[in-house]
């Protein structure tokens, strides 16, 4: 099965694609932040976007073997058009919300400990007294993942990434 399945060139372009998006997002975090957070070799948003480096690389192989005429180069066009515009859409309004969430909560955090600690309020420690399955406060909070979509320009980047890993696959 898994012979089968290595042996199919469309596969195998499309996931070269993701693979190389993903190496190069990783190395250009390493590059700005001055450490290699490997989480970016399978964490989504960044630069370029793998999103639309392994659908675009998939619709331009798939005219490569199946001529731009097809129904399935049609078909595999508007599946990478979706994924790439629910990239810059939905998914990175939620980054963005996760961003202000992630901030509003740290923000609260701090208030709460003021106000916990304030000479002339009379609070009952218990009732401020951090829950340890309470996820909001304390050293238990989950942070909400920032990077899930992408700008226009992680987009294209991706795109012209998935373009010219196709088109250099030897068929």
């Amino acid at each position: 099965m898994m012979s089968v399945i290595a042996s199919n060139p469309l596969l195998n372009i499309a996931v070269i694609s993701w693979f190389v998006a993903q190496v190069i997002k990783t190395a250009l975090n390493w590059a700005a932040n001055g450490h290699l957070n490997l989480e970016r070799l399978t964490g989504s948003g960044g630069m370029p976007s793998s999103h639309s480096s392994f659908v675009v690389s998939l619709a331009i192989g798939m005219a490569r073997v199946e001529g731009y005429q097809s129904p399935l180069f049609a078909m595999t066009l508007v599946f990478a058009a979706v994924v790439m515009y629910d990239a810059m859409g939905v998914r990175r309004a939620a980054g963005e919300q996760a961003k202000t969430l992630n901030h509003l909560i740290g923000n609260f955090q701090d208030f709460f400990e003021f106000l916990k600690d304030h000479p002339l309020l009379d609070f009952d420690d218990e009732e401020f007294s951090a829950d340890a399955d309470d996820d909001m406060t304390g050293e238990n909070r989950k942070v909400l993942k920032e990077f899930l979509g992408h700008t226009p320009l992680e987009v294209l980047a991706g795109a012209l990434l998935g373009i010219l890993i196709a088109m250099i696959y030897p068929l």
